[in-house]
């Protein structure tokens, strides 16, 4: 955890999403003492934020020049992200006009957006020019789990056992998430019986639950989360939650496997109450597990 912040350290921006965990680290953020100035992405971030934070604005995702321009008014030199960003949202036919850019997002994202020939969409394409983009204008990004590590899933089974067949499975999809992380694709696969019935890519992992539960109608399949290979903390981190459980309860699913140290938890209590309550599976575990594992097999 950073040391208790002094001077010119007590300012933070806070870029935030759709969700709780923005809420999260903003709470932990005041409890440290910072004055933090929240920039909410409109049609995402809860207005609850505005009453957590020093000072709030909303800002639209085009706005990436009076994003800059904020921090910059209010002193901000550093600053952290969190919370979900529905990229599909950007992607429909008219979408330029609901999200019109300014300058600034024309000039970082215009070979992404404007040229079909030109820069890919992926998330950690089009995240990394964010963060360099605010590290040219003297603002640096830092993961919001330097603030708030305790958010980091620690190893070991949270609810429920594995059965044989559910280790195979998990083992089965684990390998499948990893290669898809390494390609930036998505971070969640849905399996049943080392078949599998939704990747996930730019719907999200929720949609990508249901679609599996759409597939599935009998329930019984296992979810697994994992980082990617060379995972950015400052962004896009695998983040579970209440929601997910529940997505999970509503199709049948019943076992979720995220990636131990590298995938943030939020309300775990909560989230471990449900799990037990609803006979879903939830577990921890690291690559050391995961081979141990095909080792004893």
């Amino acid at each position: 955890m950073p040391p208790p912040p002094d001077n010119d350290e007590k300012r933070i921006g806070l870029l935030a999403g759709w969700g709780r965990y923005p809420i999260v680290v903003a709470e932990a953020l005041r409890q440290q003492g910072y004055k933090v100035y929240c920039l909410g992405v409109k049609d995402h971030a809860d207005p609850v934020l505005g009453e957590i934070c020093h000072h709030s604005m909303p800002i639209g995702v085009g706005r990436l020049g009076q994003a800059i321009r904020y921090f910059k008014r209010h002193g901000v030199k550093r600053a952290t992200m969190a919370g979900k960003l529905f990229k599909v949202r950007l992607l429909g036919r008219f979408s330029w006009v609901k999200y019109f850019p300014d300058l600034k997002t024309v000039q970082i994202y215009g070979g992404h957006f404007l040229n079909r020939g030109g820069k890919d969409r992926k998330d950690d394409s089009l995240l990394l020019a964010l963060v360099n983009a605010f590290e040219a204008d003297g603002i640096t990004f830092a993961p919001a789990t330097d603030f708030a590590p305790e958010l980091l899933v620690k190893n070991g089974m949270l609810s429920g056992r594995l059965s044989r067949g559910q280790w195979k499975d998990v083992v089965f999809a684990w390998q499948i998430a990893r290669q898809m992380g390494s390609l930036d694709i998505g971070q969640s696969v849905c399996v049943i019986r080392r078949a599998v019935l939704a990747v996930e890519a730019v719907e999200g992992t929720d949609a990508c639950i249901r679609r599996a539960g759409e597939l599935c109608r009998t329930g019984g399949f296992s979810v697994v989360k994992v980082a990617k290979p060379r995972q950015d903390m400052r962004f896009d981190v695998p983040t579970i939650g209440l929601g997910t459980l529940q997505t999970m309860c509503e199709v049948g699913a019943n076992v979720l496997a995220v990636e131990a140290d590298k995938t943030i938890l939020i309300d775990e209590q909560e989230v471990v109450a449900f799990a037990n309550r609803h006979g879903i599976t939830l577990a921890a575990l690291s690559e050391a597990d995961l081979l141990a594992r095909q080792e004893a097999a």
